[in-house]
Protein backbone atom coordinates (compact mmCIF):
# COMPACT_ATOMS: atom_id res chain seq x y z
CA UNK A 1 0.00 0.00 0.00
CA UNK A 2 1.89 3.42 -1.08
CA UNK A 3 1.86 6.28 1.28
CA UNK A 4 -0.93 8.27 -0.87
CA UNK A 5 -3.31 5.03 0.00
CA UNK A 6 -2.90 5.67 3.77
CA UNK A 7 -3.43 9.39 3.89
CA UNK A 8 -6.57 8.73 2.06
CA UNK A 9 -7.79 5.82 4.32
CA UNK A 10 -6.60 8.10 7.11
CA UNK A 11 -8.95 10.55 6.22
CA UNK A 12 -11.97 8.76 5.33
CA UNK A 13 -12.86 8.38 9.09
CA UNK A 14 -12.55 11.52 10.14
CA UNK A 15 -14.49 13.53 6.88
CA UNK A 16 -17.27 10.33 8.21
CA UNK A 17 -17.00 12.14 11.76
CA UNK A 18 -16.95 15.68 10.86
CA UNK A 19 -20.46 14.72 8.84
CA UNK A 20 -22.00 13.70 11.70
CA UNK A 21 -21.25 16.10 13.80
CA UNK A 22 -22.57 18.58 11.18
CA UNK A 23 -26.00 16.66 10.75
CA UNK A 24 -26.14 16.58 15.03
CA UNK A 25 -25.70 20.27 15.14
CA UNK A 26 -28.31 20.58 12.49
CA UNK A 27 -30.89 19.07 13.91
CA UNK A 28 -30.10 20.93 17.19
CA UNK A 29 -30.40 23.61 15.78
CA UNK A 30 -33.89 22.73 13.79
CA UNK A 31 -35.12 21.52 17.44
CA UNK A 32 -34.08 24.70 18.88
CA UNK A 33 -35.94 26.62 16.24
CA UNK A 34 -38.94 24.93 16.61
CA UNK A 35 -38.97 24.93 20.57
CA UNK A 36 -38.68 28.64 19.63
CA UNK A 37 -42.24 28.98 17.83
CA UNK A 38 -44.07 26.93 20.42
CA UNK A 39 -42.61 28.81 22.85
CA UNK A 40 -44.60 32.02 22.15
CA UNK A 41 -48.17 30.53 22.59
CA UNK A 42 -47.11 28.79 25.30
CA UNK A 43 -46.24 31.40 27.19
CA UNK A 44 -49.29 33.46 26.12
CA UNK A 45 -51.29 30.65 27.56
CA UNK A 46 -49.48 30.74 30.69
CA UNK A 47 -49.53 34.32 30.90
CA UNK A 48 -53.47 34.20 30.45
CA UNK A 49 -54.31 31.60 33.28
CA UNK A 50 -52.08 32.31 35.39
CA UNK A 51 -52.05 36.78 34.84
CA UNK A 52 -48.04 36.86 35.07
CA UNK A 53 -46.84 39.99 34.38
CA UNK A 54 -50.17 41.42 34.82
CA UNK A 55 -52.12 39.45 31.55
CA UNK A 56 -55.80 40.00 32.48
CA UNK A 57 -58.34 36.78 32.37
CA UNK A 58 -61.23 36.50 29.70
CA UNK A 59 -64.28 35.49 31.28
CA UNK A 60 -67.27 33.71 29.70
CA UNK A 61 -69.64 35.55 31.49
CA UNK A 62 -70.34 38.92 33.43
CA UNK A 63 -70.00 38.82 37.18
CA UNK A 64 -72.58 38.11 39.62
CA UNK A 65 -71.75 39.17 42.71
CA UNK A 66 -71.08 43.12 43.60
CA UNK A 67 -68.97 44.19 46.63
CA UNK A 68 -69.29 47.66 48.18
CA UNK A 69 -65.56 47.81 47.75
CA UNK A 70 -64.69 50.56 45.03
CA UNK A 71 -61.67 50.52 43.33
CA UNK A 72 -60.19 53.36 40.94
CA UNK A 73 -59.04 52.14 37.35
CA UNK A 74 -57.06 54.01 35.15
CA UNK A 75 -57.00 53.68 31.63
CA UNK A 76 -53.57 53.93 29.32
CA UNK A 77 -53.17 53.65 25.80
CA UNK A 78 -49.96 53.35 23.15
CA UNK A 79 -49.03 52.88 19.51
CA UNK A 80 -46.14 51.34 18.11
CA UNK A 81 -44.31 53.74 15.88
CA UNK A 82 -44.67 52.06 13.19
CA UNK A 83 -48.20 52.34 13.25
CA UNK A 84 -50.26 55.74 12.10
CA UNK A 85 -52.67 55.52 14.19
CA UNK A 86 -54.05 58.16 16.75
CA UNK A 87 -55.07 55.88 19.83
CA UNK A 88 -56.54 56.91 22.92
CA UNK A 89 -58.79 56.33 26.13
CA UNK A 90 -62.49 58.16 26.50
CA UNK A 91 -61.67 58.23 29.94
CA UNK A 92 -58.71 59.16 32.14
CA UNK A 93 -60.39 56.67 34.77
CA UNK A 94 -63.32 55.21 35.96
CA UNK A 95 -64.48 54.40 39.88
CA UNK A 96 -66.01 50.72 39.76
CA UNK A 97 -67.59 48.38 42.35
CA UNK A 98 -65.76 45.13 42.66
CA UNK A 99 -67.43 42.59 40.79
CA UNK A 100 -69.39 45.30 38.82
CA UNK A 101 -69.18 44.59 35.05
CA UNK A 102 -68.33 48.09 33.77
CA UNK A 103 -67.63 49.29 29.76
CA UNK A 104 -64.81 51.48 28.58
CA UNK A 105 -64.07 53.32 25.74
CA UNK A 106 -61.25 53.57 23.57
CA UNK A 107 -60.72 55.87 20.00
CA UNK A 108 -58.47 54.86 17.11
CA UNK A 109 -57.55 57.07 14.10
CA UNK A 110 -56.39 55.95 10.99
CA UNK A 111 -53.56 59.24 9.96
CA UNK A 112 -52.56 57.40 6.85
CA UNK A 113 -53.74 57.40 3.29
CA UNK A 114 -54.35 53.26 2.92
CA UNK A 115 -56.12 50.92 4.77
CA UNK A 116 -54.24 49.51 8.37
CA UNK A 117 -54.91 47.43 10.41
CA UNK A 118 -53.50 46.57 14.31
CA UNK A 119 -53.68 44.59 16.97
CA UNK A 120 -53.80 45.39 20.42
CA UNK A 121 -51.78 43.65 23.50
CA UNK A 122 -52.54 44.25 27.17
CA UNK A 123 -51.95 43.94 30.77
CA UNK A 124 -53.00 45.55 33.91
CA UNK A 125 -50.58 46.94 36.83
CA UNK A 126 -49.76 45.94 39.47
CA UNK A 127 -48.72 42.88 37.81
CA UNK A 128 -50.73 41.04 40.98
CA UNK A 129 -53.93 42.14 39.98
CA UNK A 130 -53.75 40.06 36.33
CA UNK A 131 -55.87 37.12 37.78
CA UNK A 132 -58.40 39.17 39.17
CA UNK A 133 -58.90 41.51 36.16
CA UNK A 134 -61.60 39.97 33.93
CA UNK A 135 -62.89 41.06 30.27
CA UNK A 136 -66.55 39.57 28.65
CA UNK A 137 -65.72 41.50 25.81
CA UNK A 138 -62.43 43.37 24.14
CA UNK A 139 -61.38 45.02 21.18
CA UNK A 140 -58.48 43.44 21.51
CA UNK A 141 -59.77 39.94 21.09
CA UNK A 142 -59.64 40.71 17.48
CA UNK A 143 -57.68 42.46 14.78
CA UNK A 144 -58.71 46.26 14.15
CA UNK A 145 -58.83 47.26 10.34
CA UNK A 146 -59.44 50.97 10.01
CA UNK A 147 -60.27 52.74 6.17
CA UNK A 148 -57.66 55.97 5.77
CA UNK A 149 -58.78 58.73 7.86
CA UNK A 150 -61.46 56.59 9.87
CA UNK A 151 -61.78 56.84 13.27
CA UNK A 152 -63.76 53.87 15.39
CA UNK A 153 -64.58 54.08 19.12
CA UNK A 154 -64.37 50.26 20.65
CA UNK A 155 -65.34 49.60 24.43
CA UNK A 156 -63.93 46.52 26.96
CA UNK A 157 -66.26 44.97 28.87
CA UNK A 158 -64.78 44.17 32.30
CA UNK A 159 -65.18 43.31 36.17
CA UNK A 160 -62.54 42.95 38.93
CA UNK A 161 -63.38 39.52 40.84
CA UNK A 162 -64.36 39.72 44.50
CA UNK A 163 -61.47 37.12 44.66
CA UNK A 164 -59.34 40.90 44.41
CA UNK A 165 -60.35 41.48 47.85
CA UNK A 166 -58.89 37.98 49.85
CA UNK A 167 -56.05 38.14 47.98
CA UNK A 168 -52.97 39.09 49.73
CA UNK A 169 -51.40 40.94 46.79
CA UNK A 170 -54.57 42.92 46.07
CA UNK A 171 -56.48 43.34 48.86
CA UNK A 172 -55.19 46.77 50.25
CA UNK A 173 -54.92 48.09 46.83
CA UNK A 174 -57.44 50.89 45.79
CA UNK A 175 -56.18 51.65 42.50
CA UNK A 176 -55.05 50.15 39.13
CA UNK A 177 -54.39 50.64 35.56
CA UNK A 178 -55.51 49.01 32.35
CA UNK A 179 -52.66 49.30 29.29
CA UNK A 180 -53.16 48.68 25.70
CA UNK A 181 -50.68 48.97 23.06
CA UNK A 182 -51.51 48.79 19.49
CA UNK A 183 -49.20 47.56 16.68
CA UNK A 184 -49.36 47.09 13.09
CA UNK A 185 -50.40 44.00 11.42
CA UNK A 186 -48.21 42.74 8.03
CA UNK A 187 -50.92 39.61 7.18
CA UNK A 188 -54.29 40.64 8.48
CA UNK A 189 -56.48 37.79 9.23
CA UNK A 190 -59.64 37.90 6.89
CA UNK A 191 -62.40 39.87 8.57
CA UNK A 192 -64.75 37.88 10.50
CA UNK A 193 -64.28 39.54 13.48
CA UNK A 194 -65.01 43.10 12.89
CA UNK A 195 -68.69 42.69 13.63
CA UNK A 196 -68.13 41.37 16.83
CA UNK A 197 -65.94 44.58 17.67
CA UNK A 198 -68.64 46.75 16.21
CA UNK A 199 -71.15 45.26 18.66
CA UNK A 200 -69.23 47.23 21.51
CA UNK A 201 -67.81 49.72 19.10
CA UNK A 202 -68.89 52.55 17.03
CA UNK A 203 -67.23 53.30 13.76
CA UNK A 204 -66.51 57.12 12.37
Amino acid sequence: MTATNNHQDQRQPSSKRQGAVAAICGLLVLSMAGLSFAAVPLYRLYCQVTGYQGTTQKAAKASDTVLDRVVKVHFDANTAAELPWTFEPMQSSLEVKVGENTLAFYKATNNSAKPTTGTAVFNVTPDSVGPHFNKVQCFCFTEQRLEPGQSIEMAVSFFVDPTFVTDEETKNLSELTLSYAFYPVVAPKKKDGQAAAASLGKGG
